[in-house]
């Protein structure tokens, strides 16, 4: 195939360039009728191509078209059988991914740290997670992946299992050895699912970690908006045909997505798509060779600690993305929230994410050196800034991670059970019915199902002290949670 071509983008070029008069939505009718100030700051380009599923345009819901055609070019530079377009983010195709293995009862075994979406996925499908424990990072505080033993240990103990779902890489960069997960789960014919949501970028350079499609996973939902040039909120569902059902897939898709599907964003995985086919190794080389460069500056800051290929050599951490910039500031006494706010106010620098010890920077063939040194320049006054403090006023940095809860109830039982609202400071022993989370990464602290323990609503409170974003509970000042309702015996 031709990976230079853009079907989409280019048929819907040519749609515009016809001018149509347009007796269909959107009411805006090419930005005539759409708020003047508006317009004039996006442009009449973008409001004419703001289109939906007419017949010259195709159908992302049973495509036949332009569509079909750009879709064929995407699986065959992701290394898939088929790739789908998804309208609704990574989060969508993930979703997608666990409904089209699990029904209600099917258990699947995932780890841990995943992403709010799989467990959204859980309890929309009725499916009962076997849990792994990701390795943790006891000096940087983050989990890294899940070890090819545990994955080993849960097919073991639970061969009944519909499928294994991975995270490749981590939200900072760190891969498993995803290839022999996808051996192993095979073994017992179980299909791998990966979060790929951050790892568009490694399918076209050797140097970084193996991609779903290279490692012989089923199935990856992958992020083309977060590192891959498309725009956001569009993303690509790669499937390998087998041990799953492509018509099965585009069914659940088509449930999952909006009949208003943005062409947009369709337009824009489109040609994402052929600059990563065409210009990929080269524009990603590029951006290895930037951020290697930032690592090393970075490194030679005081107190400042930039995570390189060191980490490699546990179970859990077989590869990394250097791309992603993993910046320790514990040394300086300072949350890696404190920092965010600092380099925002001081530089207008904004983080792709903050913890409480850790920045975490992302580079992208959209940077160049000047940012880099504008990164260095401004980590290094805060480090000249903080270092003269007088040693009393710093305080020791120990690392808090929240403890993994029991599940008590499956998440869809809980989702549903009958709830009543408690007081957050006595909560602790009952059964949570709602998701608690730090976004980004996004990563549940609790979900339904889970009893919830004294360590981790200090570990809650301890991020909300600093400013952190603790989301999901109806209260969104945590002073109550929703928490299944107990029913007492009668007197």
């Amino acid at each position: 195939m031709n990976q230079n071509l853009t079907p989409l983008y280019t048929g819907l070029k040519k749609h515009i360039d016809r001018n149509p008069i347009q007796f269909h939505i959107p009411g805006h009718k090419k930005g005539a009728g759409i708020d003047p100030d508006f317009r004039d700051y996006i442009g009449e380009n973008a409001l004419k191509m703001d289109l939906i599923n007419i017949g010259p345009l195709d159908d992302l819901h049973s495509p036949k078209g332009i569509i079909k055609e750009a879709q064929e070019l995407a699986a065959e530079a992701f290394g898939a059988d088929y790739t789908f377009f998804s309208v609704q983010g990574t989060s969508g195709a993930i979703m997608t991914m666990v409904m089209a293995v699990c029904k209600p009862g099917d258990k699947i075994i995932v780890p841990r740290n995943v992403h709010k979406s799989v467990m959204t996925a859980i309890v929309f499908s009725g499916a009962i997670p076997v849990f792994i424990h990701p390795e943790v990072d006891k000096e940087l505080g983050i989990s890294h992946g899940i070890t090819t033993d545990s994955v080993q240990t849960a097919l073991d103990q639970h061969p009944d299992a519909k499928g294994v779902l991975v995270i490749n890489p981590t939200y900072f960069g760190i891969s498993a050895d995803l290839k022999k997960i996808v051996e192993i789960a095979h073994s017992y014919h179980v299909p791998v699912l990966v979060d790929e949501a951050h790892g568009v970028h490694i399918h076209f350079h050797e140097e970084l970690p193996m991609s779903a499609m290279q490692a012989g996973a089923d199935m990856a939902a992958t992020s083309v908006h977060k590192l891959g040039g498309s725009m956001t909120q569009s993303s690509v569902l790669n499937v390998r045909e087998g041990l799953v059902s492509a018509q099965r897939v585009q069914s659940i898709l088509s449930m999952m997505t909006t009949t208003s599907t943005s062409y947009l964003l369709l337009a824009s995985l489109d040609v994402a798509r052929k600059r990563l086919a065409m210009e990929g190794r080269e524009l990603i080389d590029k951006t290895i060779q930037l951020a290697q460069s930032a690592r090393r500056q970075l490194n030679d800051i005081e107190d400042i600690y930039c995570v390189g290929s060191e980490i490699l050599g546990t179970k859990s951490t077989y590869d990394y993305d250097p791309t992603k910039l993993i910046i320790s500031v514990k040394e300086l006494g300072l949350t890696g929230y404190d920092v965010e706010k600092w380099l925002r106010e001081k530089y207008r620098i904004e983080v792709e994410l903050s913890d409480l010890y850790n920045i975490l920077c992302i580079v992208t063939p959209g940077d160049t050196p000047k940012e880099i040194d504008l990164l260095v320049e401004a980590l290094t006054e805060l480090s000249d800034r903080f270092k003269h403090r007088d040693p009393g006023q710093i305080e020791e940095t120990a690392v808090l991670l929240p403890d993994i809860p029991v599940l008590a109830l499956t998440p869809r039982d809980a989702f549903y059970s009958e709830t009543e609202i408690v007081d957050f400071n006595e909560s602790a022993g009952r059964i949570i019915a709602e998701f608690i989370m730090v976004y980004p990464p996004g990563i549940p602290i609790f979900i339904p199902g889970e009893i919830i323990t004294e360590d981790n609503l200090a570990y809650i409170q301890k991020n909300m002290e600093v400013g952190l974003p603790v989301q999901g509970p109806e209260d969104p000042n945590l002073n109550s949670l929703r928490v299944i309702k107990e029913h007492k015996a009668i007197r």
